[in-house]
């Protein structure tokens, strides 16, 4: 039996990298999964690939970050599975300005989507936890960017480190119903390797305004960067009864980057590079391997 048979898990986020990752993991751990999407093609592909798998899944669309898709998007997926006991949300989308050049657009657009998506699928999915006396597990994407500043991502930083903050008060208030609420912070992704590879792999981009694959993987001491099965299996943890004592805490998957005195540098010592450190460039989608890129620099 898996950790999580016979609960429902609603993920909000349909990309075949974090959100479609974890929807798999928590269909293979037993639960049954609804999908939503602003994005009518990405959640039927999500919930497809799914059901392709022999799991039960369930397409739902709407925009999160707007209340009536919100409380809508979260009354279908308990419509349709008489419950949900897990919530996952990776909504949001990142605008990169310097301070000097912001415009209140993408500020806007960024905390929007970050701050004010997360706190309507917390309040939604909680006051149907609540209604349904469902001991449950709200689990957010943060970053380390919501940690600590980044030039040129401070929209990001700030949209971020709110969610961070306010999952900890939800945290708070949401214990007398035995809902925990969680977090997780990633460092940067693998799937933007694959995603971006001119940009990404190419060494010739080091300078002094520039870092390239090669210059960030030296401030990770394990060696390597995060991948979605790495946020997946940690929402599956913070998801189970496993972490049942656990709610307002934050798991960071930074591969040590954090923990380490801000001047050492493993790279220069090890010799780790983008290659050593991901061999042949393999993208995953659900989790599962997808075709390799050919890189021409």
């Amino acid at each position: 039996m898996g950790r999580l048979q016979d609960r429902v898990a609603l993920v909000f986020g349909a990309s075949p990298h974090i959100a479609g990752t974890t929807a798999h993991w928590f269909a293979k751990e037993g639960a049954r999964v609804a999908v939503a999407d602003y994005k009518a093609e990405a959640a039927e592909a999500c919930a497809n690939f799914l059901r392709g798998k022999g799991f039960d899944a369930h397409a739902l669309v709407g925009d999160p970050t707007q209340e009536a898709d919100a409380q809508r998007l979260v009354a279908e997926a308990v419509g349709h599975y008489g419950r949900v006991d897990i919530m996952f949300n990776q909504v949001g989308n990142q605008y990169r300005h310097t301070v000097l050049d912001m415009n209140l657009h993408d500020w806007n657009r960024s905390l929007h989507g970050y701050l004010t998506g997360g706190m309507l699928t917390t309040k939604y999915t909680a006051r149907a936890m609540t209604e349904l006396g469902i001991a449950g597990s709200i689990i957010h994407i943060v970053s380390d960017a919501g940690h600590q500043g980044e030039a040129g991502n401070s929209a990001y930083n700030a949209a971020k480190a709110g969610l961070l903050n306010f999952c900890r008060g939800a945290a708070m208030e949401l214990a007398r119903s035995k809902i925990r609420v969680n977090t997780i912070s990633p460092t940067f992704m693998d799937h933007l390797l694959w995603q971006y590879p001119a940009k990404m792999l190419n060494p010739r981009l080091h300078g002094p305004n520039t870092m390239s694959a090669d210059d960030f993987l030296k401030g990770i001491p394990l060696g390597r960067f995060c991948n979605a099965r790495d946020i997946a299996n940690a929402a599956v943890f913070l998801a189970s009864d496993e972490s049942s004592f656990m709610t307002g805490q934050d798991l960071m998957l930074d591969g040590g980057a954090r923990a380490g005195y801000f001047c050492w540098q493993p790279g220069q010592f090890s010799g780790i590079t983008t290659e050593d450190a991901i061999g042949e460039l393999q993208p995953h989608q659900y989790g599962e391997p997808a075709p390799q890129i050919k890189i021409d620099y």
